[in-house]
């Protein structure tokens, strides 16, 4: 009987992070989960507190592990706290890929994003053919290009072959920011009004859809495969307004539904004075509320995405529609409201 294949995931202890962590040892990997904290949730894991700026701990953690998943980074859209960003999401990345090339690791799959090529304009059914953005866009986006662009340079260079997932707005239980934030403006009855005239168009991700992608990718990565080198949008193919997809949740949860609008502009500028009021108190990380000029660009643009390429390369399809997917998440969260 061969042996379990080690894979180490970062950023294990995340909202997507679990779930990879999860699924990766309900197939019979040996998983190491590896995050800046530590807070072990199942007896088959092994739980390591790592920090990826720490060069050498990431070496040692990385020693004797078949695949990294690289899921860990700073999601901070708030145009503040850069070098903390910049050092997790591409220092980090980079002492990844240092240690690929030390341990000679046969695989490494890295989360990346789709706004790795946003631009603040309209993405119509884009596929990976799209350039990088060009311009900066928010910390976080900058920083993930950097580190997409050194993880698929590095492919096939050394002993390691390595390609993206470039997932988009992913849902499902266990998130602990899109949709906690949703439901609590909902609670708060700060959620009646959409922005802009929902005419634009988003794609939306799924988690288990997600997982079953990064899963179907670490098991194509070989030397030669198609996989090799290539980035992925992976998405749950149905794109929908913004807010309409909001409106689903809601009313899954049993509140009423959205029926005012607040002007683009004005949401903007709300938003521009709360990242200003946030940089002036020295900048908070992962705590953004929804509320940056990054977010309120992407409520009133369409951008959804082409998802053939992982279809044809990954053997990989979306299993979950999005109806499904938000049902799913609020019976497992146990947010359905009773009804007055």
């Amino acid at each position: 009987m061969s042996e379990p294949r080690k894979v180490l995931i970062t950023g294990g202890l995340g909202f997507v992070g679990r779930a990879l962590v999860e699924r990766f040892a309900d197939e019979g990997y040996e998983v190491t989960c590896a995050d800046i904290l530590e807070a072990p949730f199942r007896d088959d894991v092994h739980f390591l507190k790592l920090d990826l700026r720490d060069a050498e701990a990431v070496k040692q953690a990385c020693t004797g592990m078949d695949s990294i998943i690289h899921n860990a980074s700073l999601v901070h859209t708030k145009h503040n706290r850069e070098e903390d960003v910049w050092a997790v999401n591409l220092g980090g990345t980079e002492n990844i890929i240092t240690t690929c090339k030390a341990h000679s690791i046969p695989k490494l799959v890295y989360i990346s994003s789709a706004s790795a090529v946003y631009e603040g304009e309209d993405i119509e059914y884009g596929d990976e053919t799209l350039p990088y953005s060009s311009i900066s866009q928010a910390p976080y986006a900058d920083s993930k290009i950097a580190a997409e662009k050194i993880v698929l340079a590095f492919s096939g260079t050394d002993a390691t072959q390595a390609c993206a997932i470039r997932p988009h707005v992913v849902f499902g239980a266990g998130d602990g920011r899109f949709i906690p934030a949703i439901l609590d403006k909902a609670e708060k009855g700060k959620l009646k009004r959409a922005v802009g005239n929902r005419d634009k168009l988003s794609d939306f991700t799924y988690i288990d859809n997600l997982v079953d992608a990064v899963i179907a990718a670490e098991t194509q990565l070989q030397p030669g495969s198609a996989a090799s080198g290539q980035a992925y949008f992976i998405t749950n193919g149905e794109p929908m307004a913004f807010f309409d997809f909001i409106e689903k949740m809601l009313i899954e949860v049993g509140y009423p539904p959205i029926t005012g609008k607040v002007p683009y502009w004005l949401a903007y500028s709300a938003a521009a004075i709360a990242e200003s009021w946030d940089t002036l108190k020295g900048g908070t990380l992962n705590a953004e509320d929804g509320l940056t000029r990054f977010a309120v660009r992407y409520m009133v643009t369409h951008h959804y995405f082409n998802i053939e390429k992982a279809k044809r390369d990954l053997g990989w399809t979306p299993r979950i529609n999005l109806q499904e997917g938000i049902k799913r998440t609020v019976q497992q969260l146990g947010l359905a409201k009773t009804a007055a």
